[in-house]
């Protein structure tokens, strides 16, 4: 071989090899990332916060190795927007997922899908909430919906099946034995989800009494009563008195004098459980509840008594997400991965224990809009750090790519926090952070809202069927309860803030108020207008329509457009069919008949099983026209209207029958099994 051609082989070969290093040191500098998120855990609850209601010894470790930030908010304090959020880098109304009931668009850019491409193996265990299948990851294992504490149901890769124990514990198992079976050249990025502590709070076995001898201190606003507020903070539906369940959410089945105990909701949950751990729950449970029930509580002291079980059986719940991030710690210490392993725990929102009278999030106020954030990369960040940035869930993302050196896209809308992180300065970081909710009408009726929180100020607007503000000095008023926005003094104030709030707006492209408000009901004009309609089977007291011939007075929900719980459009029919005979009192030409239905079968609404359309010249011979099937078998959960309708040439009749067959009972795969099922109409159109 020629020297000159065998000196190029030989550099070939020795460049070669150290691309290979240069590739191996790449992946290897590379660090691991570790996303631990938990729903609905306060920043209250951990104890490396100052607060003393409970102690997280593992969640305090982890801040101890890393940075612990005290201003770390969300865009939209709900469980599936703020995944999505975090997800995209992007707002809800950027990411298209602004509540519970829509859907996830899996196909836009998200950080997993840029990890992914970038060479790191990627999986999701876990809660996911977003309907659509993940994507973007080489491993999937999710819980379906909310999940279940005991034995829960579990996806892995499209394929379900359930697994006997305590979720928290299942979840971080699945968790570390994805590590353990990675291909160990390559860097990679987890996203472990726990489902706790979501509600119902229900702890593993180990803690069914752990706090039982704790008396724990009521908040300061337990008893507010909202005097300087509008009408949201008066008219929503998550205060511990008035709407916390005695059977599913407090645990107490027995108890007889609440009309909204949740009774079948606990039932479903309760029989989950194997015989083994029913009779742990029933030992735990019992004699406490039977001494709840004897004591025959007055009103005040029954709100202070649900207070005490709530924060008993919730931080019981935070025990076992700690006892687990603990194991996630120890088994990378055990294997050299520590030092660079970037380890996130944070929490989807905030959530209020008992403060204001509270439970829940979506309020912009402090405790919901407020995020528990902990990051710990021994190998860059100094330990035992504190920060004051404002800082949001929209900066999770572009923070993950800074690090694994992945080109930030500019569709994303947050900051990369390696700056903060590593103590770099940072004379651009923002002084305000927006917010907006959208969730209305919706569950525990919180008004749709949005504004702005700089270090000192918290200006809010309540718009769609209010329109008011309120504002709020975080210095003087941490607690929140006092609305200066009426105060003259604060005038040149809210001008400046309201300036500011409308700037992140423009550089948000979130200019558009009117944008997803849900579809109201509309009227429609149709030759049934007004006619008397004659029900089979009476419609359900509590869902008339309005009327008694609300099938033909001309209002339905819209065809198009988001789903709105104004429930005052439709009538419902509880285990019962649809059977409804029109007279027009003469003869008329027809060419279309349709019919309006409401699937929402997380409230037990369920699309008819069919829909037989018929017509009749006398009122006793009917012919029938046309039977549309529905598919019931389909376990979406998607909220809508759904439009049967059936089309013939043009014929005289007088009289109209649609028949609707209600399913009768929920199936076996609902939470109602064996309960009756409704079926809710809004209008018989004829043309």
């Amino acid at each position: 071989m020629p020297y000159l051609t065998k000196l190029f082989f030989v550099s070939l070969f020795i460049l070669t090899l150290v691309g290979c290093d240069i590739s191996k040191q790449k992946s290897e500098n590379r660090p691991n990332i570790i996303f631990i998120m938990a729903d609905d855990h306060a920043y209250q609850a951990i104890s490396c916060y100052g607060d003393s209601l409970n102690s997280t010894p593992n969640i305090d470790k982890l801040a101890r190795s890393g940075l612990r930030f005290n201003k770390s908010f969300c865009t939209n304090s709900i469980c599936a927007p703020s995944r999505a959020v975090i997800l995209t880098g992007t707002y809800s109304h950027i990411n298209g997922h602004i509540d519970n009931y829509t859907t996830f668009d899996g196909s836009q850019l998200t950080f997993p899908k840029l990890l992914q491409k970038a060479g790191y193996q990627t999986a999701m265990v876990g809660k996911w909430h977003l309907k659509s299948d993940p994507t973007g990851f080489d491993y999937w294992n999710i819980l379906p919906g909310q999940g279940q504490y005991y034995n829960p149901d579990f996806i892995e890769n499209g394929v379900k099946k359930r697994i006997p124990g305590y979720v928290t514990d299942i979840t971080t198992d699945i968790a570390l034995e994805w590590i353990n079976k990675r291909d160990e050249e390559k860097p990679f990025c987890l996203l472990l989800h726990h489902k706790a502590p979501h509600r119902n709070w229900m702890p593993a076995p180990e803690y069914l009494s752990k706090y039982d001898s704790i008396q724990f201190q009521i908040p300061r606003t337990f008893f507010d009563d909202y005097s300087t507020r509008g009408y949201a903070a008066r008219e929503q539906k998550m205060e511990l008195g008035r709407h916390m369940m005695m059977a599913y959410d407090l645990k107490v089945p027995d108890y007889h004098g609440d009309n909204n105990s949740g009774l079948e909701s606990w039932k479903f949950i309760f029989d989950r459980m194997d015989s083994v751990q029913q009779d742990f729950w029933n030992q735990a449970y019992f004699y406490k509840n039977k001494a709840m029930i004897d004591a025959n509580l007055s009103a005040e002291d029954l709100k202070k008594w649900k207070y005490q079980r709530y924060m008993q059986d919730y931080l019981s719940c935070i025990a076992s997400v700690d006892d687990n991030i603990g194991r996630v710690i120890e088994y990378l210490e055990e294997r050299g991965l520590v030092e660079n392993t970037i380890i996130v725990y944070t929490s989807d929102q905030g959530f209020y224990l008992g403060e204001h009278g509270w439970f829940d999030k979506r309020f912009m106020y402090e405790q919901s809009l407020r995020m528990p954030l902990i990051i710990s990369y021994p190998k860059n960040i100094v330990a035992s750090g504190v920060n004051e940035n404002l800082v949001l869930n929209l900066d999770f993302a572009p923070t993950f790519l800074d690090y694994a050196g992945v080109e930030i896209p500019e569709r994303m809308q947050g900051k990369s926090l390696r700056n903060i992180l590593e103590s770099n300065p940072n004379n651009s970081w923002r002084d305000a952070v927006y917010y907006r909710y959208y969730e209305y009408p919706g569950p525990h009726s919180v008004k749709r809202h949005y504004g702005i929180r700089t270090n000192r100020y918290k200006l809010i607007h309540f718009y769609y069927d209010e329109d008011y503000w309120e504002l709020y000095d975080l210095v003087v008023d941490p607690d929140e309860v006092n609305n200066i926005y009426e105060n003259e003094e604060y005038l040149e104030l809210i001008q400046v803030l309201k300036l500011r709030l409308y700037e992140l707006q423009n550089d948000y492209l979130d200019t558009e108020e009117d944008r997803f408000l849900p579809a109201g009901n509309i009227e429609v004009d149709h030759i049934a207008w007004g006619c008397p309609v004659k029900l089979k089977y009476p419609n359900n007291k509590k869902y008339t329509g309005g009327s008694k011939n609300a099938l033909t007075d001309g209002r339905k929900l819209s065809d198009s457009g988001n789903y709105s719980h104004d429930f005052s459009v439709w009538q419902g029919f509880e285990g019962d069919d649809l059977e409804a005979v029109i007279d027009f009192n003469k003869e008329t030409v027809i060419t279309s008949i349709s019919c309006g239905f409401l699937q929402n079968r997380s409230s037990w609404i369920f699309r008819p099983d069919k829909v037989s359309f018929y017509v009749s010249e006398n009122g006793i011979d009917y012919s029938l026209l046309e039977e549309v099937k529905a598919n019931i078998s389909a376990k979406s959960t998607d909220v809508k209207r759904i439009n049967v309708s059936v089309e013939t040439e043009q014929m005289k009749v007088r009289y109209i029958k649609v028949l609707a067959s209600n399913m009768g009972i929920c199936p076996d795969w609902h939470i109602g099994k064996g309960k009756k099922a409704w079926l809710f109409v809004d209008e018989i159109e004829v043309n």
